[in-house]
């Protein structure tokens, strides 16, 4: 068996996309995943699978939201190694100190990064840091300066639909689940 993250997209925000995490855990688990762990209420599972297919998973796990919940609901799915080795590639400054905003912004296929920056924009390098492992983009910027950054505005940008965004606090906490 083999443990994957899915990264759901836009749930429980402003009280749309409404999803319990107790009703997805038993939802994936009806479905055959097995050891399905939920983090926050944000869309965070944790679940492990014989199948090995990331596109397969990401279509079983939108079918199971689709009937479960009536919702459409895009998903990045990664495996825990990979998420393992990119975190281990992640830049010095891309930490979970309170006074930082840290994000790990996972595209979701076929989106790459040319387009996530084209969109967005280069980073203003004098408020925000910005590096790419793979297709995960790892961006910072100082907690008083965030509104003066460029990529703070990437939930107004034409790729927002496009990426699911989490904390370095939730994918480190996904990591520590798996173990």
């Amino acid at each position: 068996m083999k443990q994957y993250i899915a990264f759901l997209r836009g749930i429980n925000v402003s009280g749309k996309n409404k999803i319990s995490m107790p009703i997805l855990r038993e939802a994936f688990a009806a479905a055959g995943f097995e050891n399905v762990k939920t983090y926050i209420n944000s869309g965070n599972i944790l679940f492990s699978t014989p199948q090995q297919e990331p596109a397969v998973l990401v279509e079983l796990c939108q079918q199971i939201i689709l009937v479960e919940f009536d919702l459409a609901i895009p998903v990045a799915i990664i495996s825990v190694e990979e998420l393992q080795e990119v975190v281990a590639h992640a830049p010095d400054w891309w930490t979970t100190d309170k006074e930082i905003v840290t994000y790990a912004i996972f595209l979701l296929p076929p989106l790459n990064v040319a387009e996530v920056v084209a969109a967005v924009g280069e980073i203003d390098p004098q408020y925000e840091q910005l590096s790419v492992y793979q297709n995960v983009i790892f961006w910072s910027t100082p907690l008083k300066t965030f509104n003066k950054s460029r990529w703070s505005k990437i939930a107004s940008s034409a790729v927002n639909r496009r990426v699911t965004i989490r904390n370095s606090r939730t994918v480190l906490k996904m990591l520590e689940l798996a173990e």
